[in-house]
């Protein structure tokens, strides 16, 4: 795999996270971004990192990784690691990525890292080909073509995604959403905003014109922006 896989450790023993850091950083190809010591930083955090393998405790105080497993999308590796192994029946209904019982050896730790990089090329490659998503909203689940895709604005705990005929609010996160569309039509420009690439006018004064909408470019996201775009 060409590029980097970010990782997260969600656990509430320090020790055993500097023991699963140490393993990050023997491994090539893999890169510690974050940290955090329960449930509910690790959902604030999610929102600030882009994040492939979560390496998720299953036993912490207030919410349980198992309950965590349960209110993330499927944009992310999940590797459940835990002292006890009789969660590992409710760990695999929750479609995780491995399940390792500390204290776990280096080789079993790269045999769950082998399998969510498999995972992860498997669906970058789709996810480059794809013509379409299926998404809930109002109730309905609809079928929306990527093409049609103005550009996706984060309300709340909401996105609201703009084409040219309807606005679609949908109850997911921009992470979320963006690990959803392909690298090559659509870009993160904001905080707040994904645009299809496809569909910009013209950019001016670090904003993006799209029909009516002017959207602004934040400094963070304008590198990537430049870096996606086709120049002359």
């Amino acid at each position: 795999m060409a590029s980097e896989l970010n990782c997260m450790i969600v656990d509430d023993d320090p020790i055993f996270r500097q023991y699963i850091a140490k393993q990050i950083k023997e491994t090539n190809g893999l890169k510690l971004v974050t940290e955090a010591e329960n449930a509910n930083s690790a959902l604030d955090l999610l929102e600030e990192h882009e994040v492939d393998i979560i390496f998720l405790d299953v036993q912490m105080p207030e919410m349980t990784g198992i309950e965590l497993t349960q209110r993330l999308n499927n944009g992310y590796e999940v590797i459940l690691v835990t002292a006890n192994d009789s969660y590992a029946v409710d760990a695999f209904e929750q479609k995780v990525t491995d399940y390792l019982v500390k204290p776990f050896e280096y080789e079993r730790f790269v045999q769950a890292i082998n399998k969510a990089q498999r995972n992860i090329e498997a669906f970058r490659k789709k996810k480059n080909i794809i013509e379409h998503i299926f998404i809930k909203s109002d109730g309905k689940i609809v079928h929306l073509r990527l093409q049609d895709i103005l550009f996706v604005e984060a309300l709340a705990d909401y996105v609201v995604i703009n084409t040219e005929a309807k606005k679609y609010i949908v109850h997911h996160t921009m992470k979320g959403v963006e690990k959803k569309l392909p690298v090559h039509r659509f870009v993160r420009v904001h905080r707040s905003f994904i645009v299809n690439i496809e569909k910009i006018d013209h950019i001016e004064d670090l904003t993006v014109h799209i029909k009516v909408k002017a959207i602004p470019i934040g400094a963070s996201y304008k590198e990537a922006l430049y870096n996606t775009m086709n120049f002359l």
